[in-house]
């Protein structure tokens, strides 16, 4: 069974930081693509960043230059750090199977919440 497992969530204050953390099992975790995507409340999901099984990194006009997704292959795990958070930033943030776009995505966790607020 394909599991991810977000961690890392939380209420951060604008201009902070944070990491998220995906711990995944069920599948090769170093012949897959993972990615990030986040949701807000009456919005769809949107795709933040993926990195591919070679370590090649993509990310979303809304989070370039202020994050950084990693993948530890012995581990099974990804991280997406975010700097400087923005209120607009405060989304429930899903790990996922995927690249580069939601098309991709063939599975997900449960997700994190991340609030961003004063």
């Amino acid at each position: 069974e394909v599991q991810l497992v977000e961690s890392g969530g939380g209420l951060v204050q604008p201009g902070g930081s944070l990491i998220l953390s995906c711990q995944t099992s069920g599948f090769t975790f170093a012949d897959s693509d993972m990615m990030w995507v986040r949701q807000t409340p009456g919005k769809g999901l949107e795709w933040l960043s993926g990195i591919s099984r070679n370590y090649a990194a993509y990310y979303a006009d809304s989070v370039r230059g202020r994050s950084s997704i990693s993948r530890d292959n012995g581990r099974g795990t990804t991280n997406l750090q975010i700097r400087s958070l923005k209120t607009e930033d405060t989304a429930m943030y899903y790990c996922a199977r995927g690249l580069k776009s939601l098309t991709t995505m063939t599975a997900k966790g449960q997700g994190t919440q991340v609030t961003v607020s004063s």
